[in-house]
């Protein structure tokens, strides 16, 4: 059994008094955030220096600078209170389930899985889940969730994979600008602005390969971070839209966007659940991964 030494978990308070002070930049500013007196604060630091043997702040005429050290430990213990708060939440608000903190792609959670969540909750009344937007990769090591759908490849590092879809591309246009311009074949889209993101570098060449062509050098594009920003760019007529063929059948089904020739292309990478190895027994997630996998089978996307 591992036993947690003391000397390395010092109280909550010493940590709390070091949390508020490093995100308020003073004693005065932690003191009042905290409901103490400033002389408490001041004290809680220095116990806080003398149980780690290390000095955590500069200090000059009533003023502290932190150390290098203290931003260090700054970023861990803030993560680790944040994980401590979130984890209280989840047990107040949900004694008798479970929570699954999961990051997952911002136009993916909107648009596909919000609107089907309640079919999970439904089937799992005792389970919760709190969605965070993320479209960059981090560590599951460094970050608290439990989580992730992400679109790429089975690389996450340290984590298991389960493949949800592979994707498939389809261009689209606002009605309008296509009745304008007129696209029969790849060749009628020279000159026209076709929206791009830049998590997608070889999206358009796949989808210019998948229509039979090879694609113009260099594409005439616009940037786009999200493919939410892409989609009411291209209904604005801005462009032409190349989305995941999941994203497009809503908005062409309801008469947003119009497709441009051969629709559901296939792409270079796939959507993907991963989780750390260590939390791959955790019944929330389990309960998800089994859910989810269904799902996708169902709507015919796994």
């Amino acid at each position: 059994m591992f036993l947690r030494q003391r000397r390395f978990l010092p109280n909550l308070s010493l940590l709390l008094a070091f949390d508020a002070v490093m995100r308020t930049g003073s004693v005065t500013g932690a003191a009042q955030d905290l409901g103490l007196t400033q002389s408490t604060v001041s004290r809680l630091l220095q116990s806080l220096e003398a149980q780690l043997g290390q000095e955590l702040f500069i200090r000059h005429k009533k003023r502290l600078t932190p150390t290098e050290a203290a931003e260090r430990y700054f970023r861990d213990i803030s993560a680790a209170l944040d994980l401590i708060q979130r984890g209280s939440m989840s047990l107040i608000a949900n004694p008798d389930g479970g929570s699954l903190d999961l990051a997952v792609l911002p136009t993916f959670a909107t648009r596909w899985l919000a609107p089907r969540l309640p079919d999970f909750l439904s089937a799992h009344p005792g389970v919760s889940i709190n969605l965070t937007t993320r479209f960059r990769r981090f560590s599951f090591d460094e970050e608290p969730f439990d989580a992730m759908i992400f679109y790429g490849r089975d690389n996450w590092p340290g984590a298991e994979h389960l493949k949800l879809f592979d994707e498939r591309l389809t261009a689209c246009a606002a009605p309008d600008l296509l009745a304008r311009r007129p696209v029969a074949a790849p060749a009628d889209l020279a000159g026209m602005v076709l929206l791009q993101l830049p998590t997608r570098p070889d999206a358009w060449q796949a989808w210019f390969r998948g229509q039979g062509a090879e694609p113009p050098a260099p594409l005439d594009g616009m940037m786009m971070d999200q493919f939410s920003m892409m989609i009411q760019a291209a209904i604005s007529g801005l462009g032409i839209a190349l989305l995941p063929d999941y994203l497009a059948r809503v908005e062409i089904a309801e008469g947003r966007l119009a497709p441009v020739l051969r629709q559901g292309v296939p792409g270079s990478g796939a959507y993907w659940l991963a989780w750390p190895a260590r939390k791959a027994g955790l019944k929330p997630l389990a309960a998800f991964r089994d859910w989810i996998a269904a799902r996708m089978a169902r709507d015919g996307m796994g």
